[in-house]
């Protein structure tokens, strides 16, 4: 059962990285292709479909993935195909429902984001870019839902290899439907974003092909184990989604941290930049935060949290048997291990932001700068997840709703008058200090519950920030030596600048790791390996 759950895991694992790699690289073409201002325009229309999307899914998918684990285990087959039939009719319901909601107030909220005729586009313009992925609603719950069932059933090969066509047809449909508007057809730039966020419902369509796929090809499995069915519990229906709906609110909450933080911004970026004059400039700029940088950012945290989250159950599983010593040591190494990926990984993209930003999308003072700014935030965003996967591991997961709004009030008060202050980065500025607010409540949470005391891990981060200074100035001296050679204002010189400016960085930071100690006691006998197989002494 163990080596069954850890391929899974694996499986479900690979899927999502590929599928997230496949969604970060297609940007470099399709920047090439639309611009700053295409990407201003994309990023109008995904942010609210990323929120309507988790309205109307509600954590269900999640929890039918929960409730028929439990009681396939307990054999109980007919308990958990009941709930996987209602809940697909609820996500056709709420799917269409977000559908005509977002389709009808399009015009609302393109009107509340278009504050200035100088601005870049109109009220008609975000309009339509919207309407066009809003038809997306219709089939994503519905989708996310049958994901859900079959992974319930600790399948997850269709849930892997759907989030992989789904991503990549709709990157094929994207690239394609925009290639041909402009370069071919000559059309007008609503015209190709229009035809880009209609790729959502595109790649739902191959995903839920997949998915019936692998529905018909198991249904004769799922109908041996209803045979097989005990029949001995008796729960309604109501109970259930009473449960869902107690236990699913957090999850949505945490799901939709970021795209609520974006969302402050769609909001009230373009009002605060007319304030101070520049109305004109604001669209481009709200291009490079919401997509173009934060793109980028989110990088460094991917496998950071990855690792980390990796540890959650051992967490859980730790405090659940009241063995506060294993919670403690587990948790020690869940933070270090995050810690310990991302502290580098950020700091070197903001020193190397000029020649990173410059690779991906182009040389852009205002996107180096951006980027610069923002990359330290992603230590922050990645806390925020491992935290709130603690809280639920802890069963104290109603905590992360308090503090994301918490979050969410400061960026709502502060990103205005910050923005006014410090222009774009102001922004950013109110991101991380929203963020920090969310990530102290929720450790506090945590010690207050647990007992939990954080010393040993800022004892071990200040000496991974005095690692990663070392790293920084060997960065930085192999910037300045690497200059006059090196353009990294030029595209292709940009990469071949960025990989050995990062190589060196990540080498010194290695060597420093080992030699101390701490790479060792983080990750055990899987340094010791590579440290022999490479053949390194220390």
């Amino acid at each position: 059962m163990s080596s069954k759950l850890l391929r899974g895991t694996f499986i479900l694992t690979f899927g999502m990285v590929l599928s997230k790699l496949i969604g970060l690289f297609y940007v470099i073409p399709f920047e090439a292709l639309v611009g700053a201002k295409g990407s201003e325009l994309y990023q109008y229309a995904y942010i609210p479909y990323t929120l309507f999307i988790s309205l109307a899914t509600g954590g269900l998918p999640l929890a039918v993935s929960k409730f028929v684990s439990k009681y396939n285990a307990l054999e109980e087959y007919a308990v958990g195909q009941r709930l996987f039939k209602s809940g697909l009719k609820i996500m056709m319901v709420t799917g269409f429902a977000a559908f005509v909601l977002m389709y009808i107030s399009s015009p609302s909220i393109a009107s509340f984001v278009t504050v200035s005729k100088s601005q870049n586009f109109t009220v008609e313009d975000i309009t339509t870019v919207m309407r066009a992925v809003s038809f997306a609603l219709i089939l994503v719950p519905f989708m996310s839902l049958i994901r859900g069932y079959f992974q319930g059933h600790q399948s997850m090969g269709p849930t892997a290899v759907s989030q992989v066509v789904e991503q990549a047809v709709r990157i094929i449909v994207l690239l394609g439907g925009v290639f041909i508007v402009i370069k071919v057809m000559h059309g007008s730039l609503v015209t190709a974003i229009s035809i880009a966020t209609f790729a959502a419902t595109a790649g739902a369509v191959g995903s839920l092909a997949v998915l019936l796929w692998y529905w018909k090809k198991r249904k004769g499995d799922i109908a041996d184990l209803l045979v097989k069915d005990k029949g001995a519990v008796q729960i309604s229906l109501p109970q259930i989604y009473k449960e869902i709906l107690i236990s699913s609110i957090p999850f949505v909450f945490v799901g939709i941290a970021m795209p609520l933080f974006q969302w402050v911004d769609t909001l009230t970026f373009n009002r605060a930049m007319a304030n101070i004059g520049q109305a004109k400039m604001s669209g481009n700029a709200l291009g490079i935060l919401n997509f173009s940088a934060q793109k980028l950012v989110i990088i460094p945290m991917t496998l950071a949290t990855a690792f980390a989250m990796s540890i959650v159950p051992t967490v859980t599983k730790a405090f659940i048997e009241n063995r506060m010593d294993t919670f403690s040591n587990q948790l020690n190494q869940a933070f270090q291990i995050l810690m310990f990926l991302t502290l580098p990984a950020v700091i070197g993209m903001s020193i190397l932001a000029k020649p990173v930003y410059t690779a991906f999308y182009g040389y852009d003072a205002l996107g180096v700068s951006v980027l610069e700014t923002y990359a330290p935030a992603a230590i922050l965003f990645a806390l925020f997840s491992v935290t709130a996967a603690v809280l639920q591991g802890i069963n104290q997961q109603k905590f992360t709703v308090l503090s994301l709004l918490t979050g969410i009030l400061i960026k709502l008060a502060l990103n205005i008058p910050m923005i006014e202050m410090f222009h774009t980065e102001g922004s950013i500025y109110a991101t991380t200090i929203g963020y920090l607010a969310a990530c102290l409540i929720n450790m506090y949470i945590i010690t207050y519950f647990t007992g939990y005391k954080y010393r040993m891990v800022i004892q071990r981060t200040l000496l991974m920030a005095a690692f990663t200074a070392g790293m920084a100035l060997v960065v930085g001296g192999a910037e300045w030596l690497l200059a006059p050679v090196l353009n990294p204002e030029d595209r292709m010189q940009s990469v071949l600048f960025t990989v050995i400016c990062a190589g060196l960085g990540a080498i010194v930071y290695f060597i420093l790791s080992v030699k101390s100690g701490l790479a060792i006691q983080l990750f055990g006998r899987r340094i010791e390996r590579l440290q022999q197989k490479l053949r390194l002494k220390f």
